[in-house]
C-alpha cells in the first residue's frame, strides 16, 4: 500500500470553457429563450398548485 492507492483518486480538472464572440442576434435569442423558459416554469408551478385535472380512479356504480 503506497502513496493514495487506498484512498479516493482527485478527480481531473475539466478544461476552461471558451468565451464566444456573440452578436446582437445571439445575445437577443439567448434572451429570447430564457423568458420562454421563466414563462413555463412559472406555468408549471401554477399547474401543480392546484388538485388533478381529472377526477380519475375508480367510478362507483349508484346500485
Amino acid at each position: 500500500m503506497s502513496g493514495r492507492e487506498a484512498g479516493k483518486k482527485k478527480p481531473l480538472k475539466a478544461p476552461k470553457k471558451k468565451e464566444m464572440d456573440l452578436d446582437e442576434d445571439d445575445i437577443a435569442f439567448r434572451n429570447k429563450q430564457r423568458e420562454e423558459q421563466k414563462k413555463i416554469a412559472d406555468l408549471k408551478a401554477k399547474a401543480s398548485g392546484k388538485g388533478p385535472l381529472t377526477s380519475g380512479g375508480i367510478k362507483k356504480s349508484g346500485k
